[in-house]
């Protein structure tokens, strides 16, 4: 199973404005850098960034060509990120008897 700390990559992916607009320009197929920049209030260093943390959680690909990179949105990554929400907020009947066995009324 995955660390916490590669969850929390998917979940820093998306509570960020300008990440969340960047997937928002990806829905509608591969961008390159230069596209993705002109919408937005970003630098080229500021959208690398963005980027980078996108690229790290496993929700965006990218592919270089000649001196630009290109981006598009990953299935499996938004596969994996669905799934990761949904065994995190899905509850485990199995788990709330072990954690509420802890605290035993005294008479």
């Amino acid at each position: 199973m995955e660390s916490y700390q590669e969850h929390a990559k998917i979940f820093k992916a998306l509570c960020d404005p300008k990440r969340l607009a960047i997937l928002e320009q990806l829905r509608s197929g591969e961008k390159c850098a230069c596209v993705l920049l002109e919408p937005m209030d970003l630098t080229q260093s500021g959208l690398s960034y963005h980027m980078k943390i996108l690229c790290d959680s496993g929700l965006v690909e990218s592919r270089q060509e000649g001196k630009w990179m290109h981006y598009r949105l990953s299935q499996a990554g938004r596969e994996r990120a669905v799934e990761l929400l949904l065994a995190l907020t899905t509850p485990n009947p199995e788990q709330e008897e072990t954690s509420q066995s802890c605290c035993k009324k005294t008479p």
